[in-house]
């Protein structure tokens, strides 16, 4: 059953920040620490005190804020094993499979290295959400910056999984800007037409297209689509691997 309550708020130039909460307890988990001062600002405006932080990955756009965000409220703070190391502040190393409680709301573990060589995902199956950092965006994945294609389309395969209806939250908001690269992958998909004509207007009116879905995405974000037909004959890649033709795909993003 449903019950946490989801604050979601843009900071920096493009990050995402999310707050989750759970009222029955009064606990509060941030997914990552971009910066501090707009952390502690989302808390203040919501009234709710952090108990937690869930960092998906070591990079300083998502870990600049951890060290001042937990001298204020001396929260705990909750991350890769495998980025032990890269973390500040961290307290609770986690792998794949381990749980994670924002109050008494359990999450799952996800390992989806790919854009770092540790990054995990936090999937809360009673509340239908899971929160990627940067492995997947919306219409987009994130770059491979510490791994290959074949860990990312693993990692991706993973968050594909996850019934069509989990909400997902990602860690920055490039949904116009995927849609129009996705377009020159697999141009006549109707639903991804459909999705860049959205995302257009609400970058008109300032507002986000996130939370996606996974659903969503299985229709539209062609990283999550190198079975598609259309895509395999477009890229000449016809009854290739899916790892290499996601990773063609990703080739051609790079360069978009």
């Amino acid at each position: 059953m449903a019950r946490l309550e989801i604050h979601q708020f843009p900071t920096r130039s493009d990050n995402y920040g999310v707050l989750i909460h759970d009222p029955a307890t009064e606990a509060t988990a941030a997914i990552d620490a971009p910066d501090a001062e707009e952390l502690l600002a989302a808390l203040q405006k919501r009234g709710w005190t952090l108990t937690d932080i869930l960092v998906t990955h070591h990079h300083g756009d998502h870990t600049a804020g951890i060290e001042a965000v937990k001298r204020k409220t001396g929260c705990t703070v909750i991350g890769p094993a495998r980025e032990a190391g890269l973390i500040p502040g961290l307290d609770v190393e986690v792998k794949e499979g381990d749980t994670v409680e924002v109050g008494g709301v359990k999450g799952r573990v996800i390992e989806t290295p790919g854009h770092t060589r540790g990054h995990v995902s936090y999937f809360f199956p009673d509340d239908g959400l899971v929160f990627v950092g940067d492995t997947l965006f919306s219409v987009g994945c994130g770059k491979l910056l510490e791994g290959d294609a074949k860990t990312m389309w693993s990692s991706l395969s993973k968050l594909a999984a996850l019934p069509p209806d989990t909400r997902v939250y990602c860690g920055h908001e490039y949904t116009d800007a995927n849609c129009r690269f996705a377009l020159t992958v697999e141009p006549e998909n109707e639903a991804l037409q459909a999705r860049a004509a959205e995302a257009a207007d609400n970058t008109a009116k300032g507002s986000p297209s996130l939370p996606t879905t996974i659903g969503r995405e299985l229709a539209t974000n062609p990283f999550l689509r190198p079975q598609s037909p259309a895509i395999q004959k477009r890229l000449g890649m016809e009854g290739r691997a899916l790892e290499e033709i996601f990773g063609e795909i990703r080739k051609r993003k790079d360069r978009f």
